[in-house]
């Protein structure tokens, strides 16, 4: 029996040592969340029999009060214990499969002898509940199975820096408690540990591979000195994998102070939210919020108004129709036009605000020119928002008084005499009650009368309360479209040359309450100058996926309403597909011109094999430095029709041969939601396919229809790329787009031109692919 044998056959024995431990607390558990749930069910079957109610005097209505909060603070403990115990059990059937993926064993300075240290995805102590039998992944001392290799090493602690020699590491595969690999390695993760995971068939959710975690990656995970850290990584580099790691490490570093409530993920679209899911769960980490900023948006905006979706303006930008249109959004997405919008503000500040009569019953109470004079009465230096706080105020004061003259109106009388029965039973009822408590006799018809007209009053002035809390009394809409009709000297010179256009736009969209993706975080800025803005304080950190998509405006409005965040921002350039898209790191800059973030670059794609990732590159800037993972694979194919009806035969053919292989997750990708969905009509009836529009919030596995804008962050066992030609794909400001479509695939990338393919295709390297021509 060899040495490797031997080693082989140990670390399976402590394998089955550990799986047996992971049993016995199982079965404990078990019995005792059972024993704690009969409790449980105990406690509320018998709640108000062990509760003692006596409400006839002041003091037993005390002891009533205290008795109810001793038996629900019980029976919140014991369902509390449950869920605890609920929550062990969940870690452990996680354990149970694959306990631990790695061992290092550390030779800590000062002391006698090395520790042997195994790392798995959550912690897991002895019987005696002393010692660990494994380490969860996120532990200090876990960073070094991640940043070194065997060699001198250390890790920080909150007592400071441990130092020593890492003597060894060594990587496991282990499924149904066997394992199935086993060796020892000098870098981080070896290629073994790689080629066996990353070789494996996509999945309609994503997964986090812990043990796949790179020294770089790693970094991003365990930074807690970066107020912004920016992670800008190449298609397929994990850079989204190692932002929820990095939410998973914060939960378990902090998880005295802080929550998954306390942080959000603002991801690409719907279907992305679906995609991933399921990351947190496994690690063991409830989910943090996540949305789209479009979601977002709409929970801020008015339901009077009608927002486009960003994929409805990537379609406008893509069919290229509405010349107009396209020309004026990076304006309205940029810095300089916020800049004009603070200018205007300025002006509003002074003058020219447009407030609405508040009228009651047809009849004006109080009108717009007295609500202008008391707001630009107020001390000029309270800000906009704090003076329109202070003139709702007012003006509910003058509302309450006009409320209680109105009692006496003869509408009032002629109100009542149409109430419902229940209705003056109601209010004969609290008349009583009140004269038994103040112990006096009065005329109650006439107590009666009263309650009534003050409840018919407040029915009808209580809509009319609402509106002026919600600073009803200020035309909002019609003061920003006031910006783009008339003039404003002392904001002239800073408009652009095709200002007359941006105004045309604008008027005729936000007219019809529509608001376009780019005049959104606009109007929302201005209008929270105006009466403030949504409290967000107990958001501590904040994910943003894709954020090169997002524009300046949209940005700094975001920074605005989350100031005192952490922000983790992922992206990578050369998937800037939208007509805002950043190209440069001004999106990051303050209000002082200084970039205020750390920056951290993923040069390495994991995702595609080597030959795919060696032609996508050629179509990225600077691709020459992304680094392909050796994964060998077949060239991507090209190939070329002459028309439609051949394109989509050849689809047929090519997903049918892709499903006898035994692909699971199959992506048609077309450029456009109207591309996609005539390709799906065409399919259809040969193939089980599915079409994912903006709409679409989960896929299963099989062939899918999906624009490539949609498809961002997602990745498939085998793409196809529908008509690659220079009809559909000829302009440069398509090629991004392009690269994004094509990085979507793991295994095989084909690619199908009706005629002459796209220009980006011949400028790659003809070595770098197959051709067919049909």
């Amino acid at each position: 029996m060899n040495e490797t044998h031997l080693e082989w056959q140990k670390e399976q024995e402590r394998v089955d040592f550990v799986h047996s431990q992971i049993k016995k607390k199982q079965e404990t558990l078990k019995q005792n969340a059972a024993g704690l749930k009969q409790g449980i069910i105990g406690l509320r079957e018998t709640f108000w029999e062990d509760v003692t109610v006596n409400l006839d005097e002041p003091d037993d209505v005390i002891e009533t009060q205290a008795s109810l909060k001793q038996q629900a603070e019980l029976l919140s403990e014991r369902e509390r214990s449950h869920g605890l115990l609920y929550e062990k059990l969940k870690k452990l059937a996680r354990l149970e499969d694959s306990p631990y993926f790695g061992r290092i064993d550390f030779f800590e300075e000062n002391e006698t002898a090395s520790d042997t240290i195994y790392i798995g995805i959550a912690s897991l102590l002895d019987e005696q509940e002393e010692n660990f039998l494994i380490y969860d992944w996120r532990a200090p001392i876990s960073s070094l199975y991640y940043d070194f290799p065997p060699g001198p090493a250390q890790y920080e602690t909150m007592d400071g820096t441990i130092s020593g020699e890492l003597e060894l590491k060594r990587q496991f595969i282990i499924k149904n408690a066997k394992i199935k690999g086993l060796f020892d390695t000098g870098i981080t993760i070896g290629d073994r540990l790689l080629q066996e995971i990353l070789g494996n068939q996509a999945n309609t959710k994503m997964k986090s591979i812990v043990a796949t975690i790179q020294k770089e990656q790693n970094q991003i995970i365990r930074n807690e000195k970066s107020k912004v850290l920016v992670v800008q990584g190449v298609a397929g580099s994990g850079k989204t994998s190692a932002a929820l790691q990095r939410a998973a490490y914060l939960l378990y570093t902090h998880r005295e102070t802080l929550n998954s409530q306390n942080m959000i993920l603002f991801s690409p679209n719907p279907l992305f939210n679906s995609y991933i899911s399921t990351v947190l769960p496994e690690l063991g980490e409830e989910n943090m919020k996540q949305t789209t900023y479009k979601q977002f948006l709409e929970s801020l905006i008015s339901t009077a108004f009608e927002l486009e979706d960003p994929f409805m303006q990537m379609e406008a930008f893509l069919s290229g129709e509405d010349q107009e249109r396209i020309s004026v959004i990076p304006y309205k997405s940029s810095l300089e036009f916020k800049s004009l919008i603070a200018g205007y503000l300025s002006i509003l500040s002074n003058e020219g605000l447009i407030f609405r009569d508040i009228s009651f019953r047809g009849r004006v109470l109080i009108t717009a020119a007295e609500i202008e004079l008391h707001f630009y009465g107020l001390d000029r230096h309270i800000s906009i928002s704090n003076r329109m706080r202070l003139t709702a105020e007012w003006l509910l004061k003058r509302i309450s008084l006009f409320e209680k003259q109105e009692r006496e109106e003869e509408w009032v009388l002629e109100e009542m005499q149409l109430l419902e029965k229940e209705d003056f039973l109601e209010v004969h009822r609290e008349v009583q009650r009140k004269n038994r408590r103040m112990k006096a006799a009065f005329d109650e018809s006439e107590q009666e009368e009263k309650r009534l007209r003050k409840k018919i009053v407040q029915q009808h002035f209580t809509p009319l309360k609402k509106r002026l809390k919600r600073y009803g009394f200020l035309h909002i809409l019609e003061t920003y479209l006031r910006l783009f009709t008339e003039q404003h000297p002392a904001i002239e010179e800073h408009k652009p040359v095709n200002w007359d256009i941006v105004s045309s736009v604008t008027r005729t969209a936000v007219g019809r309450k529509k608001l376009l993706w780019e005049d959104a975080a606009p109007f929302l800025y201005f209008r929270d100058k105006l009466i403030g803005r949504k409290s967000y304080t107990h958001i501590r950190h904040i994910f943003i996926d894709e954020f090169q998509d997002y524009s300046p405006f949209q940005f700094d409005y975001l920074k605005e309403l989350f100031r005192g965040a952490s922000m983790t921002l992922l992206g990578d350039l050369n998937q800037a597909i939208y007509p805002h898209s950043q190209e440069s790191e001004s999106l990051l800059s303050d209000e002082d011109g200084n970039v205020e973030e750390e920056r951290i670059i993923l040069t390495r794609s994991y995702r595609s094999t080597r030959e795919i990732v060696e032609f996508t590159r050629t179509l990225a800037d600077q691709g020459e430095q992304i680094i392909p993972f050796n994964r060998e694979g077949e060239k991507p194919e090209v190939i070329q029709v002459a028309a439609k009806e051949d394109q989509y035969q050849h689809i047929i053919s090519t997903v049918r041969d892709l499903e006898i292989k035994g692909f699971e997750t199959i992506a048609i990708i077309c450029k456009s939601i109207g591309e996609s969905e005539e390709a799906y009509e065409m399919l259809r009836s040969s193939l089980n396919i599915q079409l994912m529009n903006q709409d679409a919030t989960s896929y299963s596995k099989g062939v899918v229809v999906i624009p490539a804008y949609l498809a961002k962050g997602i990745e498939f066992d085998s793409v196809v790329i529908c008509n690659a030609s220079q009809e559909v794909y000829g302009r440069e400001s398509e090629r991004k787009l392009f690269y994004t479509a094509c990085t979507r695939a793991m295994h095989t990338l084909t690619l199908i031109t009706v005629g002459e393919a796209s220009p980006f295709i011949k400028k790659i390297p003809a070595d770098k692919y197959l051709i067919k021509k049909l």
